[in-house]
């Protein structure tokens, strides 16, 4: 995700933030050791799912992990921090570049020059910054054939073009960062011997980028708010931005994320005070952006187009088996800066979306489809999404949490539907929200069924914040909470909630570390966590992005057991390189591939001067690498 650790706070609803019950919560448990196996597991659904794919891993394989005694069979060996220009990986693992920065996507795309690029070439070539990955099988259950969906976060002009002017950028240098955003997909294939590497000609083959035409959908879609002058219909978008994490649906498309969108924009302090505050609540800059868009497109200028910032900041669903498809903007699920939108299904079949606003003081989301999945109604099921509930999160001290509806009544009985997904942080503070410590991505563990929610860090929250010892503020490390579901039914109204990890060297106890009561004795350190997936016996696997700027070491990927005598027994399987952030992480349906992405290698530097050259030595470039187990077995076995 794009580092924001130099905006301001623009949560000023007063609502109670998450660092004084989370305070409390630990003060009272006092940290005891936990039991040192999990909670029994709650039964799986005998929904129409069985045997299909859904999350990477089929309900008959999440069956098999959990009777084979879940996440305690970690294999992994533990290696040491490093601030190598290299990528290291556990013993008995390799790792290998599998598409970079510039590559060719579509068939017919020029070769990558970096000191010739054009808007129409990044248009058809890999983009910039590469975070979420997705895999998708072109079988189901393939193993070894498949579309691989990548994120294309964000751009900095002083990472991509040589002698890049901050003060100065070209119109034609602008055009190719906003064709830098994005997503691409590519057909990969596994050979043999293992390696994989992707088709350069394939039918599948497509760069989603800023000015790609994509329509909304639901109850914003169409209204005032998002009439341009450009698009009086409200109905005909530009592109998308600033696209961090994202997740996958059961009938088999992309949900990718639109984040930080607020920075593509400027001169909000032109505006009339009402909609100035509204803007400021998503952090749009008062004066010009310090990208400079607004000087080149008129779209990205408040003061000529003040509803073009209300068109962007959500979930965008695309379908990576039909290229000739519009992606679509799905408003129902709310408009804030989303770090994720993972899937899972109802007791009775709804689809529900678990997401983060990645901001400190922001809130945590979900959101329950009006109509039920059918797996054998995919045109259906496309639909899904349109329709539904918004909800958002309220933790309160006693372990327990309620998602409150955002409907017009109460708080928000002024409000119509198409108010409420376009000013969602604002409904959310009405209501009475939780403010987090920057939630990230949020994820069901397919196994014990549970929701793990990342919280990155909050650097802003004062140290005296809550009433009692306070190891986190501010909190430099991050945590991760562990929600279960009433009932184990995604749909719900009520949870209950644990910490799972307070992040942080256990060896220093200034940080106050807790490892699901896990002996510190035997743990190595772990901070600012951001992006998780879950292995088909429900391991979760951690990405961080932040970890040099906390503790002086290079971002990486961890492997932690849920369940089990080794419960919260973290292990660190590989380290990134310097100034770059690791991201995805995302597995083959068979685990025997685990695909993650170097965001950003070489960041601090620029261009001219990077901290780091990866992967091929000469200049840095946002690149997938694939890490795989030398005897062909599952990845963290």
């Amino acid at each position: 995700m794009t580092n924001n650790s130099t905006e301001g706070v623009t949560n000023r609803s007063g609502n109670e933030p998450f660092a004084s019950i989370l305070d409390r919560r630990i003060s009272r448990r006092g940290l005891v050791k936990a039991a040192a196996v999990g909670a029994p597991l709650i039964a799986l659904s005998t929904s129409p799912l069985a045997g299909r794919i859904f999350g990477g891993a089929s309900l008959s394989d999440v069956a098999e992990a959990a009777g084979h005694g879940g996440s305690s069979g970690v294999g992994v060996q533990s290696i040491p921090h490093d601030l190598d220009d290299t990528i290291n990986i556990a013993p008995g693992y390799a790792s290998e570049v599998l598409i970079r920065w510039g590559d060719p996507v579509v068939p017919g795309a020029p070769a990558f020059d970096l000191n010739n690029q054009t808007k129409a070439a990044a248009e058809q070539q890999f983009g910039f910054n590469c975070d979420y990955v997705a895999f998708m099988p072109l079988d189901p259950g393939s193993v070894r054939f498949g579309l691989l969906g990548v994120n294309h976060e964000y751009t900095r002009g002083g990472d991509m073009f040589p002698g890049y002017d901050g003060e100065n950028p070209t119109a034609e240098q602008v055009g190719t960062e906003i064709a830098n955003h994005g997503l691409s997909v590519v057909r990969v294939t596994r050979r043999r011997n293992g390696t994989w590497y992707y088709h350069q000609d394939s039918y599948y083959n497509r760069r989603i980028h800023g000015e790609t035409p994509m329509v909304p959908t639901g109850p914003a879609a169409g209204s005032a708010h998002f009439q341009t002058s450009a698009d009086p219909t409200g109905m005909d978008i530009r592109g998308m931005f600033n696209n961090c994490g994202g997740g996958k649906t059961p009938w088999g498309t992309i949900l990718t994320c639109e984040e930080n969108f607020h920075q593509y924009f400027g001169n909000n302090d032109s505006l009339e005070e009402a909609a100035k505050e509204r803007n400021a609540r998503y952090g749009a800059p008062g004066g010009a952006s310090w990208r400079q868009w607004e000087r080149f497109e008129s779209r990205f200028d408040l003061a000529q187009e003040s509803n073009e910032i209300n068109r962007h900041g959500y979930v965008v669903e695309i379908d990576p088996y039909d290229p000739h498809s519009t992606p679509r903007k799905h408003t129902a699920l709310g408009r804030f800066k989303h770090e994720a939108a993972n899937t899972t299904l109802s007791d009775d079949n709804r689809v529900v979306v678990y997401s983060g606003d990645d901001q400190r003081f922001d809130y945590m989301y979900k959101f329950v489809s009006r109509n039920t999945f059918n797996p054998y109604n995919r045109a259906a099921n496309l639909k899904l999404l349109e329709e539904g509930t918004l909800y958002v999160a309220k933790f309160d001290d006693s372990g327990s949490g309620e998602w409150i509806p955002l409907v017009p009544e109460g708080p928000l009985a002024d409000w119509s539907p198409a108010d409420i997904c376009v000013f969602t942080r604002q409904a959310a503070d009405l209501v009475g929200a939780t403010p987090m410590d920057r939630p990230e991505d949020i994820e069901v563990n397919p196994v014990n069924r549970r929701v793990y929610a990342v919280m990155t860090n909050n650097s802003r929250r004062a140290a005296d914040a809550t009433d009692g010892p306070n190891p986190r503020g501010p909190n430099a490390y991050g945590h991760i909470l562990e929600v279960t579901e009433n009932g184990g039914d995604a749909a719900s109204t009520r949870f209950t909630w644990d910490i799972f990890i307070l992040c942080g060297d256990p060896a220093n106890p200034d940080h106050g570390t807790y490892f699901a009561g896990f002996d510190q004795s035997e743990l190595d350190s772990i901070a600012t966590p951001d992006n998780i997936a879950f292995d088909r016996a429900g391991n979760l696997w951690v990405t961080t992005d932040g970890q040099p700027r906390a503790l002086e070491a290079a971002d990486a990927t961890y492997v932690i057991p849920t369940a089990g005598p080794e419960r919260g027994r973290l292990r660190r399987f590989m380290t990134g390189v310097p100034g770059g952030e690791v991201t995805g992480p995302e597995f083959t349906p068979d685990d025997t591939a685990l695909f993650l992405a170097i965001q950003h290698p070489g960041e601090g530097g620029g261009l001219d001067e990077p901290t780091s050259t990866w992967p091929d030595g000469d200049f840095p470039r946002p690149s997938v690498i694939v890490t795989r187990k030398l005897d062909g077995g599952r990845v963290g076995s």
